[in-house]
């Protein structure tokens, strides 16, 4: 299987988000990746449903909703809505993650979860076969543009052992830092999905960025 790649919006030319969401649909990459941020959870406020209402009405390939939200569970069925075909919350703020989940489940979308840089992938150890996608932060939460955490390789070396000795078909997801120049170790170390905003976003040639990206994860 061809690694995904998920060009974050957080990164697009707000005043022309139609311009480039068309830009993913007609690039090679697999999904858009959308961050949800509330200004409590991460100190940042990025945007919320009528942001996502109208990407999705542009959006031909599917919606990987990331929230970085307090009490996420208030707003599954809404984003389910919406049209997330992804729907990832963070294990932080999960009271009860196995019910999150399977309330995710339920509204027909696929179930992922974020940790943060210093939370632990043994934590999933219990919930991992209920898990579509781990979406693995390799920068803080909160800030697009920020520098790659490199004990990233090692947390993902350690999420696909837990994945294969559980016999789980979770996706494992990088969120943060991506470039050509950390691409492949990350897939080598058994990424599936790479995420990608400042450095597609900001290049000269974002289609051309994309395919390059693609090409180098293999």
């Amino acid at each position: 299987m061809s690694t995904k790649i998920a060009p974050s919006l957080l990164a697009a030319d707000f005043g022309n988000l139609q311009r480039d969401v068309e830009m993913v649909n007609q690039s090679d990459a697999d999904w858009h990746h959308i961050d949800v941020m509330d200004g409590v959870f991460v100190p940042n406020i990025s945007y919320g449903m009528p942001v996502v209402k109208a990407i999705a009405k542009h959006a031909t390939k599917p919606l990987d909703v990331h929230l970085m939200i307090v009490d996420p569970d208030r707003y599954i069925k809404t984003f389910a809505e919406l049209g997330a075909d992804v729907l990832s919350v963070h294990y932080e703020a999960c009271t009860h993650l196995h019910r999150t989940l399977q309330a995710i489940k339920a509204e027909g979308m696929k179930a992922g979860v974020a940790l943060n840089p210093h939370t632990s992938v043994s934590l999933l150890e219990d919930t991992i076969q209920d898990i579509d996608v781990v979406c693995l932060m390799s920068v803080n939460p909160g800030f697009g543009g920020q520098s790659f955490i490199e004990n990233t390789y090692e947390k993902v070396r350690q999420l696909k052992a837990i994945i294969q000795r559980k016999g789980a078909s979770t996706l494992i997801e990088i969120d943060g830092g991506v470039t050509s120049l950390n691409a492949k170790s990350l897939t080598d170390a058994g990424a599936d999905v790479l995420v990608a905003g400042s450095f597609v976003f900001k290049s000269a040639n974002p289609t051309q960025t994309i395919k390059d990206l693609k090409e180098i994860a293999g």
